[in-house]
Parts: structure tokens; C-alpha cells; sequence
């Protein structure tokens, strides 16, 4: 014989309830008190009880699945998705809230306009409920696409303004002011941007930011190198900068990586961090504690975030969220040893 799972009666002894009052919380139903939900949900957790997900799609007509799609044209998607930590921490936060809620998560790659099409189709056919998407470049047409199709859809970063879909994003501009006047309090004057790519979302945000605070701190001339987030275009932008600027006293780099790049190229150069050149990163990912010296870096809450595009994607399908829904996040400074 073997043993049988766990059951809604089950579950509904543990949480001290009506089975169907479990039912309507495992189906998502609307009308059921939040101190109840929670209190069903420790039940299941408990009671390691799982939905059958065949008869709970033939009531709620949903797969109790999402996609989370990274997507950007040209660019090699997946191997950025593995080697950036910004990444990880965007899985991270997004399935620590559907694990809770017993929502399975797909991950799905756009790096192609076959691969954008293919993307729309699959979720067309309502193979996942909805989609959590993770565009790498501002003028991405995916969720434009996905808006046309009816998908329901949380992005990460604010959208084009002709596309109307719900978002989180961050105040990227504040952040970036933050970093200079960090610098400035610092006595530094002779400043100058490892900027991200221009087709970035926020890369416009974070370098507009920077200039207009070094601005008011009197630093007129601020020159500016483009890198690719990655810690090999930081340490050729910080080449570049320090052969064409050699008086320079301080770097904003506009993500970790680049940051750390830079550092390992002023070490191997006999640069000192901070004596020489102060060094101010962006996001506050593993590569800046990694850094030598670690490094002073704006904090971008990434796995709140995550979890919060989630969470406004199941209220939509859950229907007690709007479709624009949005929340706004703020940037903190962190502050170590590299500024």
C-alpha cells in the first residue's frame, strides 16, 4: 500500500477551518479574509499538501503558472542572465513569492524576434497564466507585443510610455545623485562616468542623475565611457578614462560589475583605491563586497522588487489589481571602504 498525500480536509483540520474555505484560498478566490489566507497557507505548509493542479485548472482556468522572461535582441541573454548577480537576485526575490503561494515559475529567453514570437505564442495558448518581464534594452518590443496579446504582465523597469502594463523600477536618477554628491563631500573634483550602454533601461536615468549633482557641486566637466555591464568593459573604460584623463579622483561606475572592472585595473596599475581615485558602484550586488577594496555602491533593492512585480501579477490574476499597478522603490548608499 502506499501512504496517501495530504488533503484539503487535512488542511482544513490543521488551519481549523471549512475544507471549502481551503479550497477558495488554494483556487485564489477573492472574498476570503487575509488572517484566514495566512493561516491556511501555514496549514499547507504544514501539512505539505499540494493541489492537484489538473481539477484546480478546470475550476479557476489557470495553470498556476508564471513565466519570467528575460529578453533583449542580439544580445547572448542567457550567459549574461548567469554571470550578472543582478540577475540572480531578480530569480531569487520573484520565486521566493511564488513558492509561498504555490505558483511554479518558467523561465523563458527573448533574444531574438523568432524567440519574441515564440514567447507570445506560448503564453497565448495559456500556457502560463501571465509574465514577469525582465526587458535589457529600453526599446524592447516584448511588452508591447504581450500588451497586444491580452497577456497579463508585471515589468521590471518603467515602460515605454505608449505601453501600458504594470511595473516596479527604481528612483535611478536619485541614486546616481546620491553617488555624486557622495564623491563631492568627499573632496573629489575631478570626476568621470563608467556609463551603461544607452539602449539600457535606466542607463539615461543614471547618467542624467550623476552629471546634474556634479553640476550643482560646481564639477562642470565630467567626461563619460560607455561599458557593457560587465567587470572586463570596466576595467577598458576605467583604461580608456585613465589614458585619455589622467588627473582623475573619483569614478562612477553605473553597475557593480563595471565598478569591480575598474578596481582590478587601478590595483594592477599601482592605483590606489580610494587614495588615489574613489570608486562609487551601482546596485549593491555580490561583486561589491567581492571588490577590493569592497566597494561603496548604491543599493538597488532588486529582490524586493522582484517580489513585488510577483505579487502585483498575481493580484491582477487573482483580479484585485489593476493592470497598470506600479510601485516605486528608493535607492540607498552604501557606504565602505573603495570612496
Amino acid at each position: 500500500m502506499t501512504r496517501r498525500g495530504p488533503t484539503l480536509e487535512d488542511v482544513a483540520r490543521v488551519a481549523g477551518v471549512s475544507r471549502a474555505t481551503v479550497s477558495r484560498v488554494v483556487n485564489g478566490v477573492r472574498n476570503v479574509d487575509p488572517h484566514i489566507q495566512e493561516t491556511v497557507r501555514r496549514a499547507i505548509t504544514h501539512t505539505g499538501y499540494t493541489p492537484n493542479q489538473a481539477a484546480r485548472s478546470l475550476v479557476t482556468r489557470r495553470t498556476g503558472t508564471v513565466a519570467l522572461v528575460f529578453s533583449a535582441d542580439g544580445d547572448p541573454v542567457a550567459a549574461r542572465v548567469f554571470a550578472d548577480p543582478f540577475f540572480g537576485r531578480v530569480v531569487d526575490g520573484a520565486l521566493g513569492f511564488l513558492h509561498e503561494r504555490a505558483v511554479q515559475p518558467v523561465m523563458l529567453v527573448a533574444d531574438s524576434a523568432q524567440a519574441r514570437t515564440r514567447v507570445v505564442d506560448y503564453l497565448s495558448r495559456g500556457a502560463a497564466d501571465g509574465a514577469l518581464v525582465v526587458p535589457l534594452d529600453a526599446a524592447d518590443p516584448l511588452p508591447g507585443m504581450l500588451v497586444t496579446a491580452g497577456i497579463p504582465m508585471v515589468l521590471f523597469g518603467r515602460p515605454p510610455a505608449e505601453v501600458r502594463t504594470g511595473f516596479v523600477d527604481l528612483d535611478n536618477a536619485a541614486g546616481a545623485r546620491m553617488a555624486a554628491a557622495h564623491l563631492s563631500a568627499r573632496g573629489r573634483r575631478r570626476l568621470a562616468v563608467i556609463a551603461a550602454p544607452d539602449s539600457a533601461p535606466a542607463a539615461r536615468e543614471r547618467l542624467n542623475g550623476f552629471l546634474e549633482a556634479s553640476a550643482l557641486a560646481g564639477i562642470e566637466e565630467v567626461p563619460v565611457v560607455s561599458g557593457r555591464f560587465t567587470a572586463d568593459s570596466g576595467r577598458r573604460a576605467m583604461a580608456r578614462l585613465l589614458r585619455e584623463h589622467p588627473g582623475l579622483d573619483g569614478v562612477f561606475a553605473a553597475n557593480d560589475l563595471m565598478a569591480l572592472g575598474a578596481c582590478q585595473y587601478l590595483r594592477e596599475r599601482g592605483v590606489s583605491v580610494p587614495g588615489d581615485i574613489a570608486v562609487v558602484g551601482f546596485d549593491d550586488s555580490s561583486a561589491a563586497t567581492e571588490c577590493g577594496p569592497p566597494l561603496t555602491t548604491v543599493r538597488q533593492p532588486v529582490e524586493h522588487m522582484a517580489a513585488a512585480m510577483a505579487r502585483l501579477l498575481v493580484e491582477q490574476l487573482q483580479g484585485v489589481g489593476a493592470t497598470c499597478s506600479s510601485e516605486m522603490f528608493e535607492p540607498l548608499l552604501m557606504v565602505r571602504e573603495s570612496a
